[in-house]
């Protein structure tokens, strides 16, 4: 997300950023250039006009003008309103209610609503430790039904029974009744979209918004519609009253515009931001994150938090005793490290996270180790025998092609893994020697130190 209004905000700024003075001229030229790069990344054209005339109005007070590095001043200037305009970073929804407390997600077809219907309810029953029922009030499309009903089992959430032939209404004022007998803590209302804003789905969602008096009106909206995604959450805005709003596909190569002017535009929290297709891809809306990601600084606290929630550190200590005890690094071993890296969304998932200059170094990396070359050496691991993984010196020719075979692959992968796996092995075992690798892996959460993964 955010890549081509990273890249125009990084290039007007990158002109400035080194300059010993500041002068009306060249301040003037980096706003102008600026403002492009936000039309480009489709922000809408009154929250362009609000951000530009702010960090000019800035730009040429003391604070920039006087400053020892006024270049970098700008730079921070920039920073701060981009804070400001994306608002207060999220602590989630507002569970202080009467339960059941009744959460209802709104928005386009396609906006990604049912699929962030399953993430929320992951949250709310992971993170905050609610009891959470699911309905799907979409009588148009009988799959986003059987849809939430697969989400709710996988998730762990309850899931309220609904037909193509029932009302809306009817479904969710039964849905809430059984939430209240059951007593459930959030009863979670999957809304059916359309592919654009027309008079009877606003009819719907106001009536639904009647009959059972929603605590949270949400609205979901798909990073990367642009303009559309802004005209939209005005809509919805002026029907619902809404009290939030999450972005989805945050992963995907948005312009990023919709962020920056859904806030301004409706008034409302940005309360999450939806980052890939798994039931764990949401995260809380922090707003200096994002800014830092915008401006090329990177975001290496989500990375952080991120390696603590997903690395399995008892494994991390077991794998670096053992080795540490002289003890070799085992393909199953290699396969751990494997499926640690997959589970954090593999490389370009973590380099996306670190600052601009760091990425730029750590980029043949990413495209060494892609998704499809993780599965596939996975694959290839799964395929050979346990005995195999323990010694990988037994697999000769006839086991080399049984196992490609069994993985769906050529025989020069099978050999180009084990050659791979042979160099990390020798290097593993100097690092031991040394006794410093149990100290190394704490400090990699466990994961394999850069320039020791897998090449494609």
């Amino acid at each position: 997300m955010f890549d081509r209004l990273s890249s125009g905000l990084t290039r007007a700024l990158n002109a400035l950023s080194g300059r010993g003075y500041l002068s009306e001229d060249n301040i003037a030229d980096t706003v102008r250039e600026v403002r492009l790069a936000l039309l480009d990344a489709d922000v809408a054209l009154p929250v362009v006009k609000t951000f530009t005339e702010a960090i000019k109005a800035r730009a040429i007070g003391v604070e920039v003008t006087k400053s020892l590095t006024p270049g970098q001043a700008f730079v921070k200037v920039v920073h701060e309103e981009l804070v400001r305009l994306m608002g207060e970073p999220s602590s989630g929804l507002n569970l202080r209610a009467q339960r059941p407390v009744v959460v209802m997600l709104a928005g386009l077809q396609g906006a990604g609503k049912t699929t962030t219907a399953g993430k929320l309810a992951r949250w709310l029953i992971e993170k905050q430790h609610r009891k959470v029922l699911m309905v799907s009030t979409d009588v148009y499309r009988p799959a986003a039904i059987e849809q939430l009903k697969t989400l709710a089992a996988q998730v762990g959430a309850g899931f309220a029974p609904a037909q193509t032939h029932e009302a809306p209404v009817d479904i969710a004022k039964r849905a809430l009744t059984e939430a209240t007998l059951q007593a459930y803590d959030v009863l979670l209302i999957d809304t059916a979209g359309r592919l654009h804003v027309d008079a009877e789905m606003m009819n719907e969602v106001r009536q639904l918004e009647a009959a059972i008096n929603p605590h949270e009106r949400l609205f979901v909206v798909d990073s990367m519609a642009g303009q559309d995604a802004v005209n939209a959450a005005r809509a919805f805005n002026e029907t619902l009253s809404l009290t939030g709003v999450i972005l989805t596909k945050a992963d995907g190569d948005a312009r990023g515009g919709a962020a920056l002017s859904v806030r301004q535009v409706t008034g409302k929290p940005i309360l999450f931001v939806g980052t890939g297709e798994k039931s764990e891809a949401l995260d809380l809306f922090q707003p200096e994150r994002i800014a830092s990601r915008i401006l090329g600084m990177g975001d290496v606290l989500s990375l952080v938090e991120q390696v603590e929630e997903q690395v399995d550190r008892e494994k991390a200590e077991k794998l670096a005793k053992k080795i540490s005890k002289g003890k070799s690094f085992d393909l199953s071993d290699l396969r751990d490290q494997l499926s640690q890296l997959q589970n954090m969304g593999g490389m370009s998932a973590v380099l996306d996270k670190l600052p601009a200059q760091l990425q730029a170094n750590a980029s043949a990396a990413a495209a060494a180790i892609n998704p499809k070359v993780l599965r596939r050496q996975m694959g290839i691991i799964d395929s050979m025998t346990p005995r195999e993984r323990r010694r990988p010196d037994i697999i000769d020719g006839s086991r080399k092609r049984r196992i490609a075979a069994g993985a769906g692959v050529q025989l020069p992968e099978v050999n180009r893994l084990l050659k791979q796996f042979d160099q990390m092995q020798k290097t593993l075992k100097k690092v031991a020697k040394g006794g410093m690798l149990k100290n190394l892996m704490r400090g990699m959460g466990g994961r394999l130190p850069p320039g020791m993964g897998p090449r494609h």
